[in-house]
């Protein structure tokens, strides 16, 4: 059965794996990389978190891994449950489950994400992305920041196109950034450092929609196909009035939405044991 991977933060339970009776001898910092090295084996991770275990189950770590594919996860809990892995002892390696239905928010992934997804997939040379546009918003007028109450912003408009040749696929995506001037800056240099971070912003926000009108399929056998959902906008960079459109349509502060991702620990359970999840100590 084929499988659909979209450019969101993965969230579904059967991505998730519990990893518990990990040693207490190295770091934290140390069993993530032990795992990352260990579990991206099997396919690409999301993270890896690691938790000290709770006082009543003694000295020891837990982690908790994200895969992109549930299918990966499915192997790599086949694979390693069981087994000491990295460490002296046999770990044990669940899927997550809910123990309530949730409804989950959709979180985008960042365009450093996406970009990553991207190269797993489709190889570093079977894609390739061009900005469009890049322009600078104008503000309002001077004579209205004039009041000691109004701020004043740089914002920056962005359009972006990824491209899938052996596809035969483009996807193009829009994103507006905005960043704060405060009078009490002064100086050429932070002028200029703030206008260049605005651009950044913006040109991540446009890579990262038009990630998002993508969807990877894997084939049973393996091979890769693409989803590609048009765009309902088409972006002619010589025409302003196009460009004006979607400027006024997409004129919201760009925020990296994976930022915003909470993780509800205390709902995931497993299949056969409970565990006791404590506070977040490290994640990649």
């Amino acid at each position: 059965m084929a499988e659909v991977i979209s450019f969101v933060v993965p969230t579904q339970s059967d991505k998730v794996l519990l990893v518990w009776e990990l040693s207490a001898g190295p770091p934290a910092e140390a069993l993530s990389r032990s795992l990352l090295t260990v579990f991206s084996q099997f396919g690409l991770l999301y993270s890896v978190r690691v938790f000290p275990n709770a006082a009543v189950a003694g000295p020891g770590f837990y982690a908790v891994l994200k895969f992109y594919s549930s299918r990966d996860a499915r192997r790599a809990q086949q694979a390693c449950d069981g087994k000491p892995l990295f460490q002296a002892s046999p770990v044990k390696v669940r899927l997550g489950t809910r123990r309530t239905a949730l409804r989950h928010q959709t979180f985008a992934l960042n365009s450093s994400r996406c970009q990553e997804l991207a190269n797993y997939y489709f190889g570093f040379n079977g894609w390739s992305k061009r900005i469009i546009k890049l322009q600078e918003l104008p503000g309002p007028d001077r004579e209205a920041l004039s009041g000691p109450s109004q701020k004043r912003s740089l914002q920056f408009f962005c359009a972006a196109e990824v491209v899938l040749p052996s596809y035969g696929c483009r996807s193009r995506g829009v994103g507006i950034s905005e960043e704060p001037l405060h009078q009490l800056e002064e100086g050429q240099s932070s002028f200029l450092m703030k206008r260049k971070t605005a651009q950044k912003l913006a040109i991540q926000g446009a890579l990262s929609d038009a990630f998002q009108k993508l969807s990877i399929v894997v084939l049973e056998s393996g091979k890769i196909a693409v989803d590609c959902r048009p765009s309902e906008e088409s972006i002619d960079p010589g025409r302003e009035e196009e460009l004006q459109n979607l400027v006024q349509v997409s004129c919201f502060p760009w925020n990296q939405p994976s930022q915003r991702e909470e993780e509800c620990l205390s709902d995931f359970s497993l299949e056969e044991e409970e565990l006791n999840l404590g506070e977040s100590h490290q994640q990649f």
